[in-house]
């Protein structure tokens, strides 16, 4: 039941919000770094929010720290509005950003004070020192999926692959609020129909917008918080959290170390990011989506696996760092990197494709 409420709820604030982004100009409009055909909307950000806010009233009790993620997501999305329209500076974001985190720390009553047992000696207990890290990942992670909205449906894809792993977990290990990634899934599945311009679709395209991204990075942020810090019960190890989101995590870490290495600001924004890379080689953008979505999913289910079958914490990571090492070593040299692949892959598999027609 709750499934069907959030996945109509969300079309109908599509709706609902769609004429009123158009009429007061909240729209995303053709430049040199985006490609797209017209001036699209930014509303998929807060139908998801309000058909999120609805369904939650609907269903589920109103306890302390719900309520307090739902005024921090609330002011998020604010933010992500008005960056939406008004294009605010760097600094002005990282501030509220820092403000929504500290209100969700000091409302939820729950920080990030245990690393686990990272390196086989214990658990790494950060006491006092939990509250800033606690700020930083909930920076990181708004960050990272803000980041890596970049064509359409990708923002998406990466957030659900993450909400269906962490809903797994806490199906399996018994985390609490595990019907809200179920009610976030729900919501997406409408703003992708739109984004993607599906069957039934087309000629109506949105975009998530900042609101969208930002509203997902503390989603998954918070769900991440609350499943690896409870002083009870824990869904999974703060080690699989890293699994769950790979790819907006190693993609943002990977393009801010190559901006800092050019004397940038780890906030410009570039044509540098994983996605433009599979267009490089010549992926088209669904392909790109396809390609990006699956490797997503093996390394969100690498953690999950390695969760059930309590694959020690320290080997979790050491994999984890090896990937990420490869994967920035890619990103790096991703000139080089595609053009070995248009040269020696791509050249060699159309040569056989154009033999095995003739």
């Amino acid at each position: 039941m709750v499934i069907f409420f959030a996945f109509f709820a969300s079309y109908c604030t599509i709706f609902m919000v769609k004429p009123l982004a158009e009429r007061v100009g909240l729209v995303d409009v053709p430049c040199s770094r985006k490609k797209h055909v017209g001036s699209i909307p930014l509303i998929g950000g807060v139908s998801i929010f309000l058909a999120v806010l609805i369904s939650i009233l609907v269903f589920l009790p109103l306890e302390k720290r719900l309520v307090v993620y739902l005024v921090c997501a609330a002011a998020i999305v604010l933010l992500g509005v008005v960056d939406d329209y008004k294009q605010l500076g760097v600094k002005i974001r990282l501030c509220v950003q820092a403000v929504v985190a500290l209100l969700m720390m000091w409302g939820s009553d729950a920080y990030i004070h245990n690393l686990g047992n990272l390196f086989g000696f214990g658990d790494i207990e950060l006491g006092l020192w939990g509250i800033p890290f606690t700020v930083v990942a909930v920076i990181a992670a708004i960050n990272a999926f803000n980041m890596i909205d970049g064509i359409d449906g990708l923002a998406g894809a990466m957030s659900i692959t993450t909400f269906t792993a962490i809903l797994f977990l806490m199906a399996v290990n018994g985390g609490e609020l595990s019907v809200l990634p179920l009610i976030i899934i729900a919501t997406i599945v409408p703003y992708l129909a739109f984004n993607l311009g599906v069957k039934g679709h087309r000629d109506k395209k949105i975009f998530m917008g900042d609101a969208g991204s930002m509203f997902i990075g503390l989603s998954v942020v918070w769900l991440l918080m609350i499943s690896t810090q409870s002083h009870t019960n824990n869904a999974f190890s703060p080690v699989t959290a890293l699994w769950i989101i790979a790819i907006p995590l190693m993609d943002m870490m990977a393009i801010i170390i190559r901006r800092v290495k050019k004397g940038q600001s780890p906030f410009m924004a570039d044509r540098d990011h994983l996605h433009h890379v599979f267009m490089r080689i010549g992926f088209s953008p669904r392909r790109a989506l396809a390609s990006i979505t699956f490797f997503a999913m093996c390394l969100a289910g690498v953690g999950v696996f390695g969760e059930l079958i309590e694959v020690p914490e320290w080997g979790m990571l050491l994999v984890f760092l090896i990937v990420f090492i490869c994967y920035s070593a890619c990103i790096q040299h991703a000139w080089r990197v595609a053009r070995f692949l248009r040269k020696y892959v791509f050249t060699k598999k159309q040569a056989k494709n154009k033999n095995e027609i003739q």
